[in-house]
């Protein structure tokens, strides 16, 4: 059974095993939204979601790893609830976002964790600044595929919750993630519209979502060459109901990069460290620490 199941799990039963704060920093010229927990003197992880995404998809992780890492979950830039500047968010504009928000922390390097949108940002990172980063997650990530039905789901889904955002057209998208759609709780759709409701979303989302245009993907996905060129150590997670590629595209992309290990968790679909967080955790926890 599933510890954080949906019938007994709320954001605030999430944290209460640790410490935590929300607050805001500026990364760069970005207002960036966090949720952190953790200390100082510990190694730094920061932990990054996936498109249309916020800082809560990593709720269920935060009181976890903030006890042996000072872990930071942000809000992307054009996410959540940091800053919406009106430019297109192609990759290497997250990944400066990204420094940034280390720069500003004084964080010479980190580990780091990526979901999806996440994962790609965190793999371009890894080419950019090898000299920044420890170790490497890519979890269910992006960067890798050309699925013109499935960045049309994309597409449809998130521009339907968001122009009318009422709780059915919010549910389905978050729904769309999860293998099992009884993990989606109500707090999350509660969280997830109240961003979305927000003045210049709707303009916002036009530049999020042009990484599902198939010319602006292929100029910003990893060729092999790119992903055989990651020097970090790299965790790869995939599941086995992920509904934007099947798990051998993870296999892949594990193959190419020459230190890595690959993890696949069942009964899970894009958000495993959500829908499953004890396992999760524990594969997680055990990867960044240095075990097994």
């Amino acid at each position: 059974m599933k510890v954080n199941s949906p019938s007994s799990s709320s954001f605030w039963s999430d944290l209460a095993q640790a410490p935590f704060e929300q607050g805001y920093l500026e990364a760069g010229a970005i207002q960036t939204r966090y949720l952190h927990s953790g200390t100082e003197n510990l190694p730094p992880l920061l932990l990054l979601h996936g498109t249309g995404g916020h800082a809560e998809c990593y709720i269920r992780n935060l009181a976890s790893h903030g006890r042996y890492f000072d872990t930071w979950a942000i809000d992307f830039v054009g996410h959540g609830w940091s800053d919406k500047p009106n430019v297109d968010y192609e990759i290497d504009y997250y990944v400066e976002h990204v420094a940034a928000f280390m720069d500003s922390l004084n964080i010479n390097e980190a580990h780091i964790s990526g979901e999806s949108l996440g994962g790609w940002v965190a793999a371009r990172f890894a080419i950019k600044y090898p000299d920044r980063l420890m170790r490497l997650v890519l979890n269910t990530t992006g960067g890798a595929t050309m699925d013109t039905a499935v960045m049309e789901k994309i597409k449809v889904l998130t521009r339907a919750a968001v122009d009318d955002p009422v709780w059915d057209t919010v549910k389905t998208r978050l729904e769309w993630l999860m293998a099992d759609p009884a993990t989606v709780t109500d707090e999350l759709v509660r969280c997830r519209r109240e961003i979305y409701m927000q003045d210049g979303f709707r303009e916002a989302l036009e530049h999020i979502l042009v990484l599902q245009e198939p010319e602006i993907r292929q100029r910003n996905n990893l060729s092999d060459e790119e992903w055989q060129s990651i020097k970090a150590e790299t965790l790869v997670i995939w599941t086995s109901d992920d509904p934007t590629a099947d798990e051998l595209v993870g296999r892949r992309i594990a193959s190419l990069i020459p230190n890595s290990k690959y993890e696949l968790i069942m009964n899970c679909g894009h958000w495993p460290q959500f829908e499953d967080p004890e396992i999760f955790n524990e594969i997680h926890l055990g990867f960044l620490q240095g075990h097994g």
